[in-house]
């Protein structure tokens, strides 16, 4: 599937995309995000790859067709850390993503968001999945998981078509009108679900797997603040997520860590990279330190120029662990796989 064009929404640092490329192959046609430092990121990162901002705003008619779209849109409306508004939050912004998606028609849909989305939300999502003609299947996975020093729960979500002849969301209902949500089982709180929506052909009305052991829900990670580094996720064996990192121990730190010692020298024998020293020379945050827990290349945001350090701290707070999200679509990708691209 290497020759897949990829367009990104709500694209960041752009995480999310580095693992689809990782598992699907393909190359970014267009990256959208509004905020400045993003941008900014972005521009020096992709300098040929076109920005299309707001997508609030953004005539997706115009834009040019992809073959997978995916986006971490915002966690606020939904996150434990926020005032959970869900729908009524001004961030709120799936419907234009679910507009995007009536328009693009892609074959793929890959999502991120906080794991606090099963419970407020995804419901809508899943909703306007089926109206489109989307099968989807989604899971939870924390950074922790995949031998990271902070917990980071995170919902993933991989959606395909199964109606590719459809005209889409503006052929189907109008843009304010209410999903028939009959259809569809409430979205599972506990870790992996799928649905398959109306269009779907006989015979792939599988029930939901349950694969994924669920997160002490006293130790589930949102957005800041609550991403700390975890000393107990540090006691479990280092496991390296193929495609992401050379898993080379990186040799002992010269750093005493003290409780967080375990975890970081998980992440540092999984990404095979030393950790940084957490502060700068004046005692505050390092964001160089941030990036690596985030499983970055060194200098990905920290290198971009003009980009102040704490808007390097904002993009690098609302990104998506590139190795979390892989394993997390290697552990969904077949179940869409077998409808478009088996041999």
């Amino acid at each position: 599937m290497g020759g897949l064009r990829i367009g990104s929404l709500c694209t960041g640092y752009g995480g999310l995309d580095m693992a689809v490329q990782a598992v699907f192959g393909g190359e970014l046609a267009w990256v959208a995000d509004n905020d400045p430092g993003a941008s900014r990121v972005l521009a020096h990162r992709h300098p040929d790859v076109p920005n299309l901002g707001d997508i609030t705003t953004t005539d997706f008619s115009r834009v040019g067709s992809v073959d997978v779209v995916c986006g971490g849109y915002p966690c606020q409306p939904f996150s434990s850390a926020g005032k959970r508004k869900g729908t009524a939050d001004d961030r709120h912004i799936w419907p234009h993503i679910a507009r995007a998606l009536g328009v693009l028609r892609p074959r793929y849909a890959v999502f991120e968001n906080v794991a606090g989305h099963l419970s407020l939300g995804f419901d809508t999502v899943l909703a306007d999945l089926a109206a489109l003609g989307f099968d989807a299947r989604w899971c939870t996975l924390r950074a922790s998981d995949v031998g990271a020093a902070h917990q980071r729960n995170r919902l993933f979500v991989l959606a395909w078509s199964a109606d590719p002849g459809s005209q889409g969301l503006e052929g189907r209902r109008s843009a304010r009108a209410v999903t028939d949500r009959r259809g569809l089982a409430a979205a599972d709180p506990v870790d992996l679900g799928e649905h398959r929506s109306r269009t779907r052909r006989a015979g792939r009305d599988e029930p939901a797997a349950r694969c994924l052991a669920a997160a002490h829900p006293a130790r589930v990670g949102e957005r800041e603040p609550a991403d700390q580094a975890d000393p107990v996720a540090g006691s479990g064996h280092p496991r390296q997520v193929p495609g992401c990192g050379d898993g080379q121990p990186a040799g002992r730190s010269p750093i005493d860590w003290g409780e967080y010692g375990s975890a970081i020298t998980r992440w540092e024998t999984a990404l095979g990279q030393r950790a940084p020293g957490p502060v700068d020379a004046v005692g505050r945050l390092s964001p160089v330190f941030v990036e690596w827990l985030m499983g970055l290349p060194a200098g990905h945001v920290t290198d971009v120029p003009s980009l102040s350090r704490s808007a390097q701290l904002k993009a690098l707070g609302n990104g998506v662990v590139p190795h979390q999200a892989v394993a997390a679509l290697r552990f969904l990708a077949p179940a869409a796989l077998p409808a478009r691209d088996a041999a």
